[in-house]
């Protein structure tokens, strides 16, 4: 028979209502759910986590007043942007004795240029998953937009607008941080010229891959995790050249569990949690004793850890200030063209 409630221990229901708790807000599946389990099991606080696609869902929800999150993720460039809102809250994690495990060369924020509020968390680059048994070997994004029309087969681009105009500009020689209108419109125009070929916008192109329902994808290197048994599925930098991200793990200035919060940064910096988190994300760390704890199918992975040359090729975005309203004027355009 089941014990009525107010039976239980006085004890035991205090300890229920006082228990820590952890609310991280994460793009999906950029967490291994036993990084999770693992702070859990060290401090006994429990987390939960809330997902989101793009770092604007994640600024939007956050300046729409929602509450309860403690931390979140976003690139480098929504960090700067989240700092100049006055939306996160000075960790100074960089004065922590482990965080001389974190390679300069991440500390990337213009906001935020020593760390003294977020933590460098994870890098990598995105670029085209593609089925080889249908398209073949393909080199970059000539090769991609060409898939249609010499197979047949269906290829997406992700639904981002800073990816898929940074691709436009990337093809059309200029920075994916112009500025210059000029520039941004020749981009969408270069978009715009290959939107027949492209069946979809989306972020759920890789269960599309693996459905078989398209045969190339625009995705981030992370992609891999869901091909691990399938080795036609493979993955390029595009040779033409394309983009790289960061995203840093940040409290906000609203986190009801500060302290918690703090504990969860400091757990991250141990090596062994940086590297499990990549085992199972196949994202670079900027931890560097992690990096030797990685599995050698990672650590050995030029579309993972990249070598100089290919570093050269790629870019990384950065705040635009005011000119968001050209890319969002010409994101506009390239979504409602026919």
């Amino acid at each position: 028979m089941k014990r009525p409630l107010l039976a239980l221990p006085l004890a035991l229901l205090a300890s229920a209502a006082s228990a820590e708790t952890l609310a991280l807000y994460n793009w999906g599946d950029y967490i291994n759910p036993e990084v999770m389990t693992r702070f859990t099991a060290e401090t006994g606080i429990e987390v939960t986590l809330d997902t989101y696609s793009s770092n604007e869902e994640m600024l939007a929800k956050i300046q729409a007043g929602a509450t309860g999150y403690d931390i979140v993720f976003p690139s480098v460039w929504m960090q700067d942007i989240m700092v100049k809102l006055g939306l996160l809250h000075e960790t100074r994690i960089n004065e922590h004795p482990d965080f001389s495990r974190i390679n300069p060369a991440f500390m990337r924020s213009k906001e935020d240029p020593d760390s003294s509020f977020c933590l460098p968390y994870a890098w990598g680059t995105v670029g085209v998953f593609y089925n080889e048994d249908i398209t073949g070997p393909i080199n970059g994004w000539a090769d991609f937009f060409a898939i249609p029309e010499r197979t047949g087969a269906k290829i997406s681009l992700l639904d981002d607008m800073r990816e898929v105009l940074g691709m436009g500009l990337i093809m059309t020689g200029h920075s994916v941080n112009s500025t210059d209108p000029a520039e941004i419109q020749a981009a969408a125009d270069y978009v715009i010229s290959q939107r027949g070929k492209v069946t979809a916008f989306t972020y759920e192109s890789m269960a599309l891959m693996t459905s078989g329902d398209l045969a190339a994808a625009h995705f981030f290197v992370g992609g891999h995790v869901f091909f691990l048994d399938m080795p036609n599925i493979k993955y390029v930098i595009p040779v033409e050249g394309a983009t790289m991200y960061q995203e840093n793990v940040c409290v906000l200035k609203d986190a009801p569990h500060k302290e918690a919060a703090q504990r969860f940064l400091e757990f991250y910096l141990q090596p062994e949690i940086a590297a499990l988190n990549v085992s199972q994300q196949f994202n670079g760390t900027p931890n560097i004793p992690a990096n030797q704890l990685t599995p050698d199918f990672i650590k050995n992975n030029p579309n993972v850890n990249v070598p100089d040359a290919t570093l050269a090729r790629l870019q990384i975005f950065e705040d635009l200030g005011a000119a968001i309203r050209v890319y969002d004027r010409a994101w506009s355009a390239i979504k409602t063209a026919q």
